[in-house]
C-alpha cells in the first residue's frame, strides 16, 4: 500500500490548519509556502477537502481556510478516504475487471478476501487516529505499540 501524493499533500494541509488552531485561517499562499507545494496543488487539495466537509473557506481580506470541525474529531482514515479513496470497496472488482465487463474470478477469488482484510486493518488503525494526535508525532506511535498483541 502506498499513499498517493494527493493523499499526502491533503493530509499535510489539514495538519497545517490544525496547527493554526480553531480561531485562525490560512490562505492558499500561506499553506503553499509552509508545505513547499505549488499554489495550484494546494488549491486542488483544499477544494477536495472543502467538498468533503473537512475545511471551510472564508472570503475577503481576512479570509482563508480553516478546519470545519475540531482536529480531535477528524480521523486520518476519513480524511485519506476523501482525498484518494479506499484500498478496497464494493466497486473494486468492477473497476479492475480487465478487458471484460466483469472480473473473471468473481467465484473463488483469492485476492478479494486479502484486500477486504487489509481494508479492515487500515480502517481499524487510521479510523481511530485523529489529526490532533498527529500534531504530537509520538502519540500515534505510542498508541499503536500499546495495541500490539502479546
Amino acid at each position: 500500500m502506498k499513499l498517493s501524493s494527493q493523499e499526502e499533500y491533503g493530509l499535510r494541509c489539514l495538519l497545517q490548519l490544525a496547527r493554526a488552531g480553531d480561531a485562525a485561517s490560512l490562505t492558499i499562499a500561506e499553506l503553499s509556502k509552509r508545505e513547499g507545494l505549488s499554489a495550484p496543488n494546494v488549491a486542488k487539495m483544499l477544494r477536495l477537502l472543502r467538498r468533503s466537509g473537512f475545511v471551510r473557506a472564508t472570503r475577503g481580506q481576512q479570509g482563508g481556510y480553516a478546519l470545519a470541525r475540531p482536529a480531535a474529531t477528524i480521523s486520518v482514515g476519513e480524511a485519506l478516504s476523501a482525498l484518494g479513496g479506499r484500498i478496497f470497496d464494493e466497486g473494486f472488482c468492477d473497476r479492475h475487471a480487465g478487458a471484460e465487463a466483469s472480473c473473471a474470478h468473481l467465484d473463488g477469488c483469492s485476492i478479494k478476501p486479502v484486500l477486504q482484510r487489509l481494508q479492515e486493518v487500515v480502517d481499524s488503525v487510521l479510523g481511530h487516529m485523529t489529526l490532533s494526535e498527529l500534531l504530537s508525532p509520538q502519540a500515534p506511535l505510542i498508541r499503536l505499540q500499546s495495541r500490539r498483541p502479546a
